[in-house]
């Protein structure tokens, strides 16, 4: 049995929940490796709506086990209320189905503070974050001087290394004119919720090892999309962590060997949410249609996701870049009904015809998609469970963009519904 590693391959917002929750009900773990709470999925089960935004999906289904990676960026804050919120709705966690990485780095009051502080500022480059204070906590977790979980049962060297990070953080603060931040409203805030988390900490790294040697299932859940890894992404409106395929080893104290698979999800059209280069992007009539059509607002920030023509570029680079074996094609059914779909097969750039997406902001922004046209469909692809169920064209779409994009589809997903989706490859049977 494989272990199957689950990322976005466009900006995010690819409808991972779905799948997400399809694959949980039949692995044994589920990780999360990056990210922070600025992301979330939507799960339904028996007709009721789960929304997580820090908490592994697996947590939702009895008998799962779901581990928070070393990869994650924890609120300690947000953990307690999201714990709390799912337990309201009567999901049990306890320790016995929920561990939080030891060595997993905490974001602080001073780190929401200092990353609203940036995106607002008319003087700073506007990315267009969350404002929850992701990035910050990743900068000073590679700066060394972040606050970890393990920390929280140590007031004395707790205290030790709140005014460490202090010395940097009040020099930055005094610099933007922000009010120094005293240690002790950094230790009351933490010690407030130390007892609430410190029964889920523990040696992520060893358990999931030992997991992996009873033969267990694991089910690696990303967060975002690949084009916003720090490294890879559209840099710099990119998210703060890498999100690509191999972060799920390297946030989870897993080796590479664990990775068995890795499932791209892709909408059938484009979307991202906040700033940054977006080729295909539709300002018009039919990005409007994508967009209400296919419900785009986030689901934690509520923002509106820009919308428009599937871009082959991207997705193929990060087929690449990722190590796809397979994608999961969301949203198929949000085409229904056009007259023509676009899909971007080149770049114009300079004048000269590319193949991918240059590392430079200005190339970034100045390329120019070539775009091929496919004919639409009037029939239904909604509801759809196998291939005879779909009109002809939009059979004809989905092998296009398998070829233009290098990688065979291993799902289909025609509805928000969990049943209804075409399996081709079954991941965890790779």
């Amino acid at each position: 049995m494989a272990n199957v590693v689950v990322i976005g391959s466009q900006w995010g917002d690819e409808g991972k929940g779905k799948i997400v929750d399809w694959l949980s009900e039949r692995a044994d773990v589920v990780v999360r490796f990056q990210g922070g709470h600025n992301a979330g999925h939507t799960l339904v089960i028996d007709g009721v709506t789960y929304k997580t935004a820090l908490l592994p999906s697996g947590v939702v289904r009895p008998g799962k086990f779901s581990v928070i990676g070393n990869g994650v960026v924890v609120d300690p804050h947000h953990f307690v209320k999201e714990l709390a919120l799912l337990r309201g709705q009567g999901v049990a966690i306890s320790p016995e189905n929920l561990m939080v990485a030891d060595n997993a780095c905490l974001i602080l009051s001073l780190h929401r503070e200092l990353d609203s502080f940036r995106e607002n500022s008319n003087a700073g480059l506007k990315i267009g974050t969350t404002k929850r204070g992701m990035g910050p906590a990743y900068e000073d977790k590679v700066g060394r001087r972040a606050i970890r979980v393990a920390d929280l049962a140590d007031p004395e060297v707790l205290k030790t290394k709140i005014e460490r990070l202090l010395r940097h953080h009040n020099a930055l603060r005094r610099g933007l004119g922000i009010d120094e931040m005293k240690a002790e409203t950094i230790y009351d805030e933490l010690m407030e919720v130390a007892d609430e988390v410190l029964p889920f900490a523990g040696r992520v790294w060893e358990r999931l090892n030992q997991m992996r040697r009873d033969g267990k299932r694991i089910l690696f859940e990303g967060a975002q999309g690949a084009l916003l890894d720090i490294e890879h992404g559209t840099y710099p409106f990119v998210t703060s962590s890498n999100t690509i395929g191999g972060q799920a080893a390297n946030g989870s104290g897993l080796g590479p060997g664990a990775l068995d698979y890795v499932l791209g999800i892709t909408k059938a059209y484009t979307t991202r949410v906040g700033e940054g280069p977006f080729p295909t992007e539709q300002l018009n009539d039919i990005g409007e249609y994508l967009g209400e059509k296919g419900h785009e607002w986030g689901v934690n920030t509520g923002r509106k996701r820009r919308c428009g023509w599937f871009d082959a570029v991207l997705v193929k680079q990060t087929v690449q870049v990722s190590g796809i074996n397979g994608i999961a094609l969301t949203k198929l059914d949000v085409l229904d009904g056009m007259e023509e779909i676009k899909v971007c097969v080149g770049y114009e750039l300079d004048g000269e015809r590319i193949d991918y997406l240059p590392s430079t902001m200005q190339g970034q922004a100045n390329v120019q998609p070539i775009y091929e046209t496919l004919a639409g469909w009037q029939g239904t692809t909604a509801g759809a469970r196998s291939w005879a169920d779909l009109p002809a064209e939009a059979v004809k779409y989905v092998r296009r963009i398998e070829e233009l994009i290098g990688t065979p589809v291993a799902v289909l997903s025609t509805s928000p519904e969990r049943l209804d989706s075409i399996l081709v490859h079954d991941p965890f049977q790779d």
